[in-house]
Order: C-alpha cells, then sequence, then structure tokens
C-alpha cells in the first residue's frame, strides 16, 4: 500500500480524502494557495505544500505546481478529488510518466468520457440510451441559434468540459441562445480552462438519477445503486438521496446495467458516476459520466457501507475488488443537504466573509456506516446516524476564488421518513453565523410537502419557489410550538434579571404570569404557570402546552421539549423577545407585559430606505462587463452588467423601464453587497 498521499484540491473533498487516508495508515499532503493558508485541510494533512496566489488557474489547475509539490514530497499516488484536475487528461498522463499512482481511472477513460461529446458516441455504441442534441462543437452564437432550431426548443447549452453546474444554460427562445451561448463560455474557460460548448434537447420535467460504478483494473465493474438528484438549482445540485423514491428494481437494475457496461467499453477502473435524466415513465437517458468522485458520494457509502475512496485507493494500487454485484445490498435512506455561502434572501447570490459561528449538529454513527473498510451488512433497526464532511471552522474566511460549499450534511435512518426527520433535526441545529448561507432554505425543502411525497423533478425549486425564496410563514399549530417556547424562555430571562437587579428572593416572586406574545404578524394572549419540570403555557382559546428544556439565557441554540415533541431553535436576544430561527421560518417574536403589549401597538412602522432607483450589487463581486451606458434608456429585464463571484457569471437586469443617470463602477472593480453600481431616473 502507499505510504503517502498527495490530495490535489481544497476544502471539504480534501479533509475527506484525509480521513480514510489516516483509517488507511497513509501520511498525506495538503496544496494550497495563498487564500487557504490557514484552511481546514491544510492543519489536517501531515504536510502542506504552498502552491501560488488564489485564483485557481494560478495554483489548483496549475499542473506544474502539483508536481514539483510531489517531487518535494515524495508522494507515491495523488488523489484529485473532485473538480480542477480531476478528470485533465494531460494531468493523469503527468503522473503517470513521473511513476505515480493517479487515484482515477486511466487517461484513456477520462479522454473519452470527460469530453460529454464523445462521451455520449461511446454511451450510444454501448447500448446505452441518450438524449437527442447536437455532437459536434459549437463555434459562435449564430451556429448555436442554427442547431438549437433544428432541435427544437427548449435546448440546453453546455461546456463539454463542465460540470458542477459551471458553463450551463437553458435556452427556450434564440435571444436567450444567444445571450447564454457567450455567458457559458466564458464560465467554461474561467472554470476549466476550456470554453467548448455542444447542444441538446432539454427533457422538461425530468429526473436526475445517477448510477454510482466502481471497477477495478482485472475487468471487475459492479454499481452500488443510484442517487436522486433532482433537485437543484441553476443546474447545480442542492439535495441528494439514495435511493431514488421514484425507480422501480427493473428500472434500476436495467440503468446499473447499462452504467457498468459503459465502464467496461472504456476499460475504467476506479470510483464513476454515469448519470440519466429520467422521464415520468421511468424512461432514462444517458447524460454524462463523471470520471471522478462525485460531491454526494457520502449517501451512497451511508445506504452501502462501502467507503469509496478507500477502494479508489486500493483499486489505484492494483488491488481487486473485495465483493460483487451480488453482495451490494441498499439499506435505509440516506440525505444530503449541501451547505453553500449562498444569501437565499437574495436569490442565493454569493456570499463571502468570516464564519463567526460555525457549530455543525453532533456526528452520529449507525446503520452501515463503515469504520474498518470491511463489508458492515445490515443496518440495526431504528437507528440514525448524522454526518458532516466540512472544509471550514469557526473564525475561517469564506473565499470569493473558490465553490461556495461550505459543508454537505447528511443523514440516515431505516426508511426516508426517518431520514427526513433526521435531517429536520440536523439543520435546525446547525449554527451558522457571519455570512449568507441557504440552511433556511434547506429546511424549508425538508417540510415540503411535494419533497416528502417524492414527487419531484429538477423543476422543482423554479415551480415551488418562482419568486424566490422569502422565508417560511409557519402553519397555525408550528407557530402556535414557538409561541410557547419563546414565553417559556422569556420567563426564564426575566427571572435571571430579577435575581441579578436584586428583585427577586426564595420568597418572592415579581415575574407575571400574563403576557402578550407577538410572532408572524399575530397576538397571543397567554398565561405561564411553572413549575421545577418547566411550564405549561395557556392559550386564550384554551389550548394549554407543556415546554421544558434546560436553554439558559445566552445560549444560541435551544433544544425544548413541547407537548412531547422536540423543537430545536436558534435563539438571539432582542428588545422585548427574541429572534427565532427554526424550520426555515425566521421571525421577531416579541413577549410583552399586557401593558406594554397595548402601548406597541400604537407605534408606527419603520419602513426602508427606497433603493428602488438604484442598481446595488447583490454579492461580494467583479464587474466584468456593463452592458448601458449614461444617458441610455433601458427597458424592463434588459442586462445592464454582469457580476462574477465564486466562478459563476451573474447578469443583472433592470426591474422596469428606466434612464441611466450615473455609473459608478466599470470593469475590472471589486465591489462589496449593496455598492451602488449606477443610478436611474
Amino acid at each position: 500500500m502507499f505510504k503517502k498521499l498527495l490530495i490535489a484540491n481544497r476544502g471539504e473533498i480534501a479533509c475527506r480524502v484525509i480521513k480514510t487516508a489516516r483509517k488507511m495508515g497513509i501520511a498525506t499532503v495538503a496544496v494550497y494557495s495563498d487564500a487557504d493558508r490557514n484552511a481546514l485541510h491544510v492543519e489536517m494533512a501531515d504536510e502542506a505544500v504552498h502552491i501560488g496566489p488564489p485564483p485557481a488557474s494560478e495554483s489548483y489547475i496549475v499542473i506544474d505546481k502539483i508536481m514539483d509539490a510531489i517531487k518535494q514530497t515524495g508522494a507515491e499516488a495523488v488523489h484529485p478529488g473532485y473538480g480542477f484536475l480531476s478528470e485533465n487528461k494531460a494531468f493523469a498522463e503527468a503522473l503517470e510518466k513521473a511513476g505515480v499512482a493517479f487515484v482515477g481511472p486511466p487517461a484513456g477513460a477520462i479522454e473519452s468520457m470527460g469530453d460529454k461529446i464523445t462521451s455520449k458516441k461511446i454511451a450510444q455504441e454501448a447500448g446505452v440510451s441518450t438524449v437527442p442534441g447536437h455532437m459536434g462543437l459549437i463555434e459562435d452564437a449564430d451556429e448555436a441559434v442554427k442547431i438549437s432550431g433544428q432541435i427544437g426548443y427548449p435546448v440546453m447549452l453546455k461546456a463539454s468540459a463542465g460540470g458542477g453546474g459551471k458553463g450551463m444554460r437553458i435556452a427556450w427562445n434564440e435571444d436567450e441562445v444567444r445571450e447564454g451561448f457567450q455567458a457559458s463560455k466564458n464560465e467554461a474557460a474561467a472554470s476549466f480552462g476550456d470554453d467548448r460548448m455542444f447542444i441538446e434537447k432539454f427533457v422538461t420535467q425530468p429526473r436526475h438519477i445517477e448510477i454510482q460504478v466502481l471497477a477495478d483494473g482485472h475487468g471487475n465493474a459492479i454499481y452500488l445503486g443510484e442517487r436522486e438528484c433532482s433537485i437543484q438549482r441553476r443546474n447545480q445540485k442542492v439535495i441528494e438521496e439514495a435511493p431514488s423514491p421514484f425507480l422501480d428494481e427493473a428500472t434500476r437494475k436495467a440503468m446499473g446495467e447499462q452504467s457498468v457496461a459503459l465502464a467496461k467499453a472504456v476499460g475504467y477502473a476506479s470510483a464513476g458516476t454515469v448519470e440519466f435524466i429520467v422521464d415520468g415513465d421511468r424512461n432514462f437517458y444517458f447524460l454524462e459520466m463523471n470520471t471522478r468522485l462525485q460531491v454526494e458520494h457520502p449517501v451512497t457509502e451511508l445506504i452501502t457501507g462501502v467507503d469509496l475512496v478507500e477502494q479508489m485507493i486500493r483499486v489505484a494500487n492494483g488491488e481487486k475488488l473485495p465483493f460483487t454485484q451480488d453482495d451490494v445490498k441498499l439499506t435505509g435512506w440516506a440525505i444530503e443537504s449541501r451547505l453553500y455561502a449562498e444569501d437565499p434572501y437574495r436569490n442565493f447570490l454569493p456570499s463571502i466573509g468570516r464564519l463567526t459561528r460555525y457549530r455543525p449538529p453532533v456526528e452520529v454513527a449507525a446503520g452501515p456506516l463503515l469504520e474498518t473498510g470491511k463489508w458492515q451488512g445490515d443496518a440495526p433497526a431504528g437507528e440514525t446516524a448524522v454526518r458532516n464532511d466540512t472544509g471550514v471552522y469557526e473564525g475561517g474566511e469564506i473565499s470569493m476564488y473558490y465553490d461556495p460549499m461550505i459543508a454537505k450534511l447528511c443523514t440516515w435512518a431505516p426508511d426516508r421518513g426517518a431520514a427526513i426527520a433526521a435531517m429536520r433535526a440536523a439543520l435546525d441545529g446547525f449554527e451558522v453565523e457571519g455570512i449568507g448561507h441557504n440552511l433556511p432554505f434547506l429546511s424549508a425543502v425538508m417540510d415540503h410537502d411535494r419533497f416528502i411525497s417524492g414527487n419531484i423533478t429538477t423543476a422543482f425549486i423554479a415551480e415551488e419557489y418562482p419568486e424566490g425564496f422569502e422565508g417560511v410563514t409557519l402553519a397555525p399549530d408550528a407557530l402556535a410550538r414557538v409561541v410557547a417556547a419563546a414565553a417559556a424562555m422569556h420567563r426564564v430571562s426575566e427571572i435571571r434579571a430579577a435575581r441579578i437587579s436584586g428583585r427577586l428572593d426564595n420568597h418572592e416572586r415579581h415575574v407575571g404570569t400574563d403576557w402578550v406574545v407577538f410572532a408572524q404578524d399575530e397576538s397571543f394572549d397567554i398565561t405561564i404557570a411553572a413549575d421545577h419540570g418547566g411550564a405549561t403555557v395557556g392559550f386564550a382559546d384554551g389550548r394549554r402546552m407543556r415546554v421544558a428544556s434546560d436553554w439558559t439565557p445566552g445560549d444560541q441554540l435551544a433544544r425544548l421539549d413541547v407537548d412531547g415533541s422536540a423543537l430545536v431553535i436558534k435563539v438571539e436576544p432582542v428588545p422585548s423577545g427574541f429572534r427565532i430561527r427554526t424550520g426555515g421560518a425566521d421571525l421577531k417574536v416579541h413577549v410583552r407585559s399586557p401593558r406594554n403589549a397595548e402601548l406597541a401597538r400604537l407605534m408606527p412602522e419603520k419602513l426602508p430606505p427606497d433603493t428602488s432607483k438604484l442598481l446595488l450589487c447583490p454579492m461580494p463581486g467583479l464587474i466584468v462587463k456593463v452592458d448601458v451606458e449614461e444617458g441610455q434608456e433601458v427597458q424592463e429585464g434588459q442586462a445592464l452588467c454582469t457580476v462574477e463571484a465564486m466562478k459563476m457569471e451573474n447578469i443583472l437586469r433592470a426591474e422596469k423601464r428606466a434612464v441611466v443617470t450615473k455609473i459608478n463602477a466599470g470593469p475590472g472593480d471589486s465591489l462589496a453587497v449593496d455598492d451602488v453600481i449606477m443610478e436611474f431616473e
């Protein structure tokens, strides 16, 4: 076995690989840019080598710098993670020439499958069904428009070397093809150093389901079930699960066998993923093969007990797979939620800054989780697992130079309903402060009836949140639970304040029992009867709720029992109450005495400032292009400028007809959130 492994990557996947290498007794080498000097993967590795400036094009994807790091440290093998150089044929060839093992497939398989156009042709020859489209490269926007018309709208513009949602656009008409083609080419060039494009038919209302394959260098190949990846935004996966709630055993078997046939057709060896779109009748069509470890691989590990990173390392070491297709068992259900540094209240635009608080839920091992590298078999009934793959820490910086993913939170349970319930609790208990993040949105999805039923497609987010995400409005029962919890916590706070001030002793109580709680534009008259075990909150309509908790003032996370059910909330004090976040809702709950409540109703509401005549930068980013001039009249929907952040180009458009009176920023300018880009009249 290898003695030293270099991880040619960063962030959570580098940390993930280090964990398995450590378990196998293999020393690890991290590489890092200036921006990652204090990163978690650097701290975790046994050695670390600096490789250059923050942009990936000057550090992480420069082959010569990685090769130099290998020479410096004497690493015998390299794991590329995903992204960066993971599907770069030249990198695999350079390693082979240097006598260093590549923990991934042969260079020939990377070349064949890494290019989406070539892979489709090979898939057709191997008997795999494919989506209609133009298999050749597209030179310019005019050719793209012509081909799109021949295929029929809608079409998908895709970067040949793409992945992770980069360089992809859906176009429903000629104008969108022209506009999206160049933006996709620019993203592809920035992310992959390859701006080649192709076009295929966009299948409406599809599910995105992928098959995990694993092959060795001795002709053995198996599939490890499927992953449902249909909850996507801007072609980027957000929530994944395994198995799919939609597939039956016959379809699973057919997709798996085709995936294995494709892997064998290209002499594949290592872990890989074959992606399909599946329609409502369970017809499936090949999209692409990712010749690397997928971001969402943990859910497969959780239902199979197979450590995919370990198997990749063993295959690279020339070993045979230790099990056959007949050994593969899918046990229980696993869900992965991707925590992104994206502000859901600003249309999910990237957010950067310091993590002033980062407290993931406690990880819990259960079920078929693999700890020893050997097959674990069936899981004990009734147990759940929590896993968090991350590459950040409290006090660390989220950089503008890389992907916005902070962590991958996973839960496992014996069935889908229990896995969703475990995910709800884990999300509510995940504390992240200092940046915008999508935790509220992830929580909202877990409570969405359509997700719970399994009736999902890749259009789920667009259909259910057409105006973007504006938070969750709690249902009456859920709101009542929060009101009861807030009232009980307020009583605890009042007792603390009275003791500190000297107003309270063992013989006298000056904390009232009658209160009015304001939450979500409603008011609730309540009474509190407390004892040593908790408090009973009575509502004016006769309802009574028992609240018990060990929460104390100052705790930012409260775990309560409300009428026998767990409630996890994030708590922040505000005047006369709390800011409470739970289940995707973010609300201020005020608890006032009856007299103060009467006076509060007379207070005027403070209105936000008028910014309707300003174009504000919605995220920290770089101005790439300005499409208008001062004095120009613009129409609703017209492109005004393009802002690049975290490798994605974002086109900002006019919300209404107006005249540009002043432009405050130009190409090359770096802006912060809410900086004024231009003004209108």
